[in-house]
């Protein structure tokens, strides 16, 4: 299958690369910078996860199920295309969209969220989640690519009353700005006619790896490797039961 990745470079876009060149999937990059193409030389875990980004807090049926580690990896080759380009500018979401046959979105600001609160952020705009998203749909319209896969927030949209007290206080005073650009890629990708599933993690580590358990908003624990969402991201984009459904990871 031909997947294609938006926010490539993070931490949770590098392991669904990872995760679904093990799936034997064909998949592109989309990266602001050129330089970052190196990351994607090699589908080996131990290299993808060279660089440790900074911590995120919550990288956005009753009966809870486990997705864990693929058991084949894939035998027609690690391809993967890299195509330099932003997620808010149409033209380079048009060309990077064209001949795919899913999309997987992890848009996010990897910089320090205090910064970020106080002086807003210095490379990537404070809107990025929502822009970049309409940008990704608008484009799969237009090319007729139906799935879709985006990771938010867990306590966003449908899990914001699951949310505790003091992470409810902590999105309101450290992260209230981007979690509110997050409330509208939300409302954004559910009103889209596409068939998309919208992923929320807890707080997401670059810790040791773990397997990831997927509910309807039940959570196991507050934080999960990253390692484990990119399998997530990666197993949903063949498995269409979970279109148009919310999932949480923990």
């Amino acid at each position: 299958m031909k997947v294609l990745v938006i926010g490539a470079t993070g931490g949770s876009g590098r392991a669904a690369v990872s995760a679904l060149l093990d799936r034997g999937h064909d998949v592109t990059a989309l990266v602001r910078n050129p330089d970052t193409a190196e990351l994607f030389g090699t589908s080996d875990t131990a290299e993808l996860f060279g660089t440790s980004d900074t911590a995120e807090l919550f990288g956005t049926s009753d009966t809870a199920e486990s997705f864990g580690t693929s058991d084949t990896a894939g035998s027609s080759g690690d391809r993967v295309t890299v195509v330099t380009g932003d997620a808010v500018r149409d033209s380079d979401v048009e060309r990077a969209v064209h001949g795919q046959e899913a999309v997987v979105v992890t848009l996010g600001i990897r910089e320090n969220p205090v910064r970020v609160r106080l002086r807003g952020p210095a490379r990537t705009p404070l809107d990025v989640r929502s822009r970049g998203t309409r940008t990704v749909v608008d484009a799969m319209r237009r090319h007729g690519v139906r799935r879709l896969i985006v990771q938010t927030s867990y306590g966003t949209g449908p899990t914001r009353d699951r949310l505790p007290a003091r992470y409810r206080l902590m999105f309101r005073a450290l992260l209230g700005p981007q979690i509110a650009d997050t409330e509208r890629q939300d409302a954004l990708v559910r009103s889209s006619d596409l068939d998309w599933t919208i992923v929320q993690p807890v707080n997401l580590t670059d810790g040791d790896d773990a397997e990831a358990t997927v509910s309807d908003g039940d959570v196991s624990s507050w934080a999960i490797p990253r390692r484990a969402v990119g399998r997530v991201l990666a197993d949903l984009v063949d498995r269409p039961e979970y279109a148009r459904a919310t999932v949480a990871v923990s």
